[in-house]
């Protein structure tokens, strides 16, 4: 599945919260209604981003995927700036 998005952010090769403290700052600089699309190793990254986006008032959890880039697993969420 590929969901449409409006910014990359790489965050393969950092371990936690690393990939979520990344992905926070860059969904702040967009505007409500845009798609941040977070590529990351980290498998804990799948529960960070639940849990984030649980509780977080400005932020909707589009989709998680895993992929394999460059023979490497990845673990990609799709996440929306809500306000």
């Amino acid at each position: 599945m590929n969901q449409p998005f409006d910014k990359l952010l790489d965050a393969r090769g950092m371990n936690c919260p690393m990939p979520l403290v990344n992905a926070r700052k860059e969904l702040g600089k967009l505007e409500p209604g845009q798609v941040l699309k977070v590529v990351a190793t980290d498998r804990g990254s799948i529960a960070d981003f639940q849990g984030w986006t649980k509780i977080a008032k400005n932020v909707e959890l589009l989709a998680q995927e895993n992929e394999t880039m460059d023979g490497v697993n990845v673990y990609v969420h799709y996440v929306k700036r809500t306000a």
